[in-house]
């Protein structure tokens, strides 16, 4: 019996059909002359690296109530257009737990374009301290700070290495504090960075080794272009400094101060030290960090932000990395 519509013989048939011309248009195809392949648009080349603006570069204006601190990221994407920023612990210390102005501080983020890229933390106890209460207690803190960052969307958390002892007593604890906030850094998928920024971090031989010591993949530095000093407390060449912080860099300060009237830093060579950054293998954030006083705090931004375009496209087109 027969069902309504197309019989099997009728689905042969059509198949057949359907089979011949198949072989019928590959045949016409096989002998039209052939197409070249179209193009595919070439890829934008990514930056030698990307830009971050330091909270810190506006601190007076925060100290000062004309900036709250909610509206940092806004600032930095309306006034300066840069999409991350680094946000300082202190201007919002009694806010890491409040899951409300957290919200809010991510949303206006958000809105803006704007990546939470890290905290910086201080005053949160010392890390490297020999005592085993004060420094547990520190760890403690900067748990704390870690489960903001991770709220706020953060890649790192930047830390200090404070303590009292000597060399060896500090670089032990220090060792000891890291690993705990790496380990508990681990599952939250954040870094704990050191920037040479005061005690004996501001030494780059025993920051180096403290890294090699802990050995922890969530652990790393942040190399800041000022703040360092040898083991004799004398100034130490800041360009060998950030050469050595380098292997462990997730984040990079470009302090600046002053300017020339051709737009480049008085105090710091940005050209050499960019090229030490980048020739390391490093193309991830670099933060800017005005703390100059000539210039007004959103002019030494700006100042600060054009020499590092600058910089990074005579960079582009001299790398071969």
């Amino acid at each position: 019996m027969e069902h309504s519509g197309l019989s099997r013989r009728g689905l042969l048939a059509s198949a057949g059909a359907l089979g011949g011309a198949l072989a019928l248009g590959q045949l016409v195809r096989a002998q039209e002359p052939a197409q070249p392949a179209a193009e595919k648009p070439a890829e934008p080349k990514k930056p030698l690296f990307e830009l971050s603006l330091a909270e810190w570069s506006l601190h007076k204006a925060l100290q000062e109530k004309r900036l709250d601190h909610l509206d940092f990221p806004v600032v930095a994407r309306k006034d300066y257009d840069i999409g991350s920023v680094e946000f300082v612990n202190t201007f919002f210390k009694d806010k890491a737990q409040d899951i409300a102005y957290l919200h809010e501080l991510r949303k206006r983020a958000d809105d803006n374009g704007v990546r939470c890229g890290l905290i910086m933390v201080d005053d949160e106890g010392p890390l490297a301290h020999s005592d085993d209460d004060l420094r547990n207690e520190a760890v403690k803190r900067h748990r704390m700070w870690l489960n903001t960052a991770a709220f706020l969307g953060c890649h790192s958390l930047r830390v200090n290495l404070d303590g009292k002892g000597s060399s060896r007593t500090q670089r032990d604890a220090a060792v000891e504090s890291l690993s705990a906030l790496g380990n508990y850094a681990d599952p939250l998928d954040i870094r704990v960075l050191v920037e040479n920024h005061g005690g004996y971090s501001t030494n780059p031989a025993w920051l180096a080794e403290v890294m090699r010591l802990t050995a922890n993949k969530r652990v790393g530095t942040l190399p800041d272009f000022g703040n360092f000093k040898n083991e004799d407390g004398e100034e130490f060449d800041r360009y060998k400094g950030v050469a050595e912080l380098m292997p462990w860099a997730c984040a990079v300060s470009a302090k600046s101060y002053a300017f020339d009237e051709k737009g480049d830093e008085t105090t710091i060579d940005f050209q050499r030290m960019l090229k030490i950054v980048v020739d390391a293998g490093y193309h991830s954030w670099v933060g800017i960090e005005y703390e100059g006083e000539k210039l007004s705090e959103p002019d030494g931004i700006r100042a600060t932000k054009k020499l590092l375009l600058k910089v990074r496209d005579v960079l582009a087109a001299t790398s071969t990395k």
